[in-house]
Formats: C-alpha cells, sequence, structure tokens
C-alpha cells in the first residue's frame, strides 16, 4: 500500500457496489468496517476519502484486495470506451471524457454490456464484410451472433488479472513433490505421465510430425512431441499434457466459475487454463516469486534457472498477484514484423488497444532490427501516464530450411513507479526519465505533428490547408 499512501482514495462507487454485492445496510457495514453510518455515507458519495484502517477493515472483514480500491476507478473501462467512440460509427456523438469516466464509475455494469455489445458488432461486421455469413449454418443459435471467442477469454483473463490462485497452489504442490534433481523437470514429467496415467512421451521427426509441434493420441495414450521445439518447449508441452489429464476437474471448475461461454470459448479457455497450470509447475509461485525479487526482475537470468524460454517467463511476470507474495504488475504483448499484436496480458490498467497495431515510436518494432538483444525504453502515453518497458525478439521453435520462420516480439512493462524495483531501470534518471510520447495507435492518439502517423485520430476534425505541408500528413484540429 506504500505505492498509494501518499494521495487519497475516493473509491465511493466501488465501496457502495461491494455494499449491494453483500446485500447490507449502511448500518451493518458501518458497524462491521467501525466507523459510523453518516461517515460510511460520506465515503460512499466520495465526500469523505477511504482511510487506510477501512482498507484494512475492508480486507479484514470481506477479504477484498486494497489495491482494488487504490487503483483509479474505471480507468481500463474510460480506455475501452473511448476506443468504441473513434469508431466512424460515433463520429457525430462528441462525449466529453469526464461522462465516460463518470459512468465507468457509477455504472460499470452498465458499460460491460455496453462493451459486449459493441465487440459482437464488431466482430459480425467483420464476418459479414468477409463474407463469412453466406455460409454460415443459420440453424446454429451461436451462427450469427458475431462474438469473437478470443476476446471472451481475453476479457476473462483481464477480469481475473491473469491470476489463477487456485491453479497456482494445485501445480506448486504438485512441483514440490515431484523428484526432479536427478534429471530435471523435463524427465520428471515424462516418468511421472508413463507411471502415473500410462501416457508415452515421445520426441519425432520433423517427416513425422509436419506441422503439428504437439499431438496427443488418445487411443495410443501417446503424447509426441515435434523434434524442432526446444527443451522449454518440451517441458511445456509435459507439463501441459499432466494438467489435462491429472487436473481437469480443477480446470473444469475454474473455468465454469469464470463463467459460461459457447463451446469455442469453453474449450479455449480450458487450454488457456491448462497452458497457465503449465507455466505455474515449471516456475512455482513462491520459488518463482523469490527468484525474481532478487534478480530484479531479470528475465533471462530466470529463464536460465527455471529452464524456461524469454517468453514463458515474461508471461509468467504477468501472473505475480498472489496477496501475500505480490509481484510488479506487468503487462507483455507480443507482435509481429507487421505491428499486429499476437498475445497481450496485463497483471495492472495498461491501455491496450481493442484492434489495430501498436505505436511505431514504442522501440519493441525496433527489436526486429537488434534480434536477441534487450532494449529498454520509458514512455508516456496520451494521457500523461509513465511507463517503463524491455523489449526483445523470440523464436517459439526451430525453423527447417526453407520453411517460413515466424518472427515475434515480445515486451513486458510496468508503470514507472514500479521500474526502480528492475535491474534493467538502474541507470535510469527516474527525476527526468525523458519518457517518448506514444499512444495507443493512430486512430485513438492526439498527438500532434507526428511524423509516423498512419492515421488521423477519430476524435479529432481534419485540418485541409493547401498551402501547408506539415510533418505529419493528417493535421487536425485540437479540442
Amino acid at each position: 500500500m506504500a505505492d498509494a499512501a501518499p494521495r487519497k482514495i475516493f473509491a465511493g462507487p466501488r465501496l457502495k457496489r461491494l455494499r449491494r454485492e453483500r446485500r447490507l445496510t449502511q448500518a451493518r457495514m458501518a458497524d462491521e468496517l467501525d466507523v459510523s453510518p453518516s461517515y460510511l455515507n460520506l465515503m460512499e458519495s466520495n465526500q469523505r476519502p477511504i482511510t487506510v484502517q477501512v482498507l484494512i477493515r475492508l480486507a479484514d472483514v470481506y477479504g477484498v484486495d486494497p489495491r482494488d480500491f487504490m487503483e483509479i476507478e474505471g480507468e481500463q473501462s474510460v480506455g475501452d470506451v473511448e476506443q468504441i467512440l473513434a469508431d466512424p460509427l460515433f463520429r457525430d456523438a462528441a462525449v466529453p471524457r469526464a461522462e465516460v469516466r463518470d459512468a465507468a464509475e457509477n455504472s460499470p455494469a452498465l458499460l460491460a454490456a455496453m462493451l459486449k455489445l459493441y465487440r459482437a458488432y464488431s466482430n459480425a461486421r467483420e464476418a459479414s464484410e468477409a463474407g463469412v455469413f453466406s455460409s454460415a449454418d443459420r440453424d446454429r443459435p451461436d451462427a450469427a451472433s458475431g462474438e469473437n471467442p478470443i476476446d471472451k477469454v481475453r476479457a476473462i483473463l483481464h477480469d481475473a488479472r491473469n491470476h489463477f490462485p487456485e491453479i497456482d497452489g494445485a501445480a506448486e504442490n504438485f512441483a514440490a513433490a515431484l523428484p526432479v534433481e536427478a534429471h530435471g523437470l523435463y524427465a520428471a514429467l515424462v516418468d511421472h505421465l508413463r507411471a502415473r496415467h500410462a501416457i508415452r512421451v515421445r520426441a519425432l521427426p520433423l517427416e513425422v510430425m509436419g506441422d503439428r509441434l504437439r499431438w496427443y493420441d488418445h487411443h495410443r495414450k501417446q503424447l509426441m512431441i515435434s523434434e524442432i521445439m526446444d527443451q522449454p518447449g518440451r517441458c511445456f508441452q509435459a507439463a501441459y499434457q499432466l494438467g489435462l489429464a491429472e487436473f481437469s476437474g480443477l480446470l473444469n471448475d475454474t473455468a465454469a466459475r469464470l463463467g459460461q461461454t459457447d463451446e469455442v470459448a469453453r474449450k479455449l479457455l480450458r487450454v488457456t487454463l491448462a497452458n497457465y497450470f503449465a507455466a505455474a509447475v515449471m516456475m512455482p509461485y513462491s520459488q518463482f516469486h523469490e527468484a525474481a525479487e532478487l534478480t530484479g526482475y531479470d528475465v533471462e537470468v530466470l529463464a536460465a534457472r527455471f529452464s524456461a524460454s524469454f517468453e514463458q517467463v515474461a508471461h509468467r511476470l504477468t501472473t505475480l498477484s498472489r496477496q501475500s507474495a505480490r509481484g510488479i504488475p506487468f503487462f507483455m504483448l507480443r507482435v509481429d514484423i507487421a505491428g499486429n499484436v499476437s498475445k497481450r496480458f496485463s497483471s495492472g490498467r495498461f491501455p491496450f488497444a481493442n484492434s489495430g497495431g501498436t505505436c511505431p515510436l514504442w522501440n519493441i518494432h525496433a527489436s526486429f532490427a537488434n534480434p536477441g538483444r534487450i532494449l529498454t525504453q520509458a514512455i508516456e502515453l496520451t494521457d500523461g501516464s509513465q511507463w517503463f518497458s524491455i523489449a526483445r525478439t523470440v523464436r517459439r521453435s526451430l525453423a527447417p530450411w526453407g520453411a517460413i520462420e515466424p518472427r515475434f516480439a515480445v515486451a513486458l512493462g510496468c508503470e514507472l513507479k514500479f521500474a526502480r524495483r528492475l535491474v534493467y531501470a538502474r541507470k535510469l534518471d527516474f527525476d527526468n526519465p525523458e519518457a517518448t510520447p506514444i499512444g495507443v495507435h493512430c486512430r485513438l492518439c492526439d498527438r500532434q505533428n507526428c511524423p509516423q502517423r498512419a492515421a488521423p485520430p477519430a476524435l479529432r476534425a481534419l485540418h485541409v490547408d493547401e498551402l501547408t505541408r506539415n510533418v505529419s500528413p493528417f493535421p487536425f484540429k485540437d479540442v
């Protein structure tokens, strides 16, 4: 709580929602929080701040995370709604940011419904443009829903802050009991799968596996892994199969608790949770968190210590939200050389774009010109928030000669205030970080005179001047 203690905490709507969710009267909650009903009423109406003592009582009595009240209420929703308003559909709807923030603070459920509706509309529009609906099976109830299962699962991960404590606990207990000293984790997993589940793990030649990196044959009870996968990849796939074989009930229960979804989204969520389990077996929570703190979150050192890849470690760092042992609230992004985002995870509030690429001024793109080298950068978003990120190219597996080699870069970052704990920021001048101004993407960025601008901002009117040519091809008017 030290990071947020100096500022006053106004979270009245969130406090009121908690009371209503627990079906408590103001008098009952005031008694349980050891404050007067009148003072509770003032806190709920944002006329008084929520004190540290009240935060402690909220944690003790209701088991809530105090950091939920310390974060800016509705900040992520505000960003999501602004992205919606950037759609040309809303070009004539001049909605002030203050009104969006009020809605995020006072009506988050209504805003969530609006976001869900817009995503369904957007996906349906894209599918229609691609001609999908012309051949769709209209007898299926979800044929025209337009809801993207990937977006559904991403929303679930966002709501959970990419942290699933029950899976972490099960994986940590399993890893502690597994004998890995003799031949390492991969060999121990292979032995356990064979002894406990009669599953044989085999690494097979490329000509047998073809394009498949992993294939489980239910009938023969064989897990086949392509020889082109490196050791961290093979270990991950063995741990993934173990999760499905031995902890299927836990994965199903967790998926059910996270909400009802359609069949495709349910399967995708189950795969995602099994992946989470695999990473938690390779990098058990307590051990990994302690090592991360001791090394200053040195990703390459952690990768060597836990026999994991750079990408696996970066992803795992976004899951460290255990209340008794919190890590830095990281975000992680993976892009290809064209700027397409294929992965995004966050335990904090980084405003990911719902569509489109990332800002070209962010040095994640420069990573492709510096393969294997870690680049660091302080960045500042258009809302004034400052962040620190590292970026490096990664590879998932070997590529045979002549085959297309996937090229990706991973960015791992956090708010600038947390960067003091990072080994990568030891030479950074925090009083003058010289943060590079970037945007979420061009359509949502209102920075003037950006030479890298690829599209005009959606919420600004173009200013066309036949007599002048600026560094940006899309000059626009300020509000």
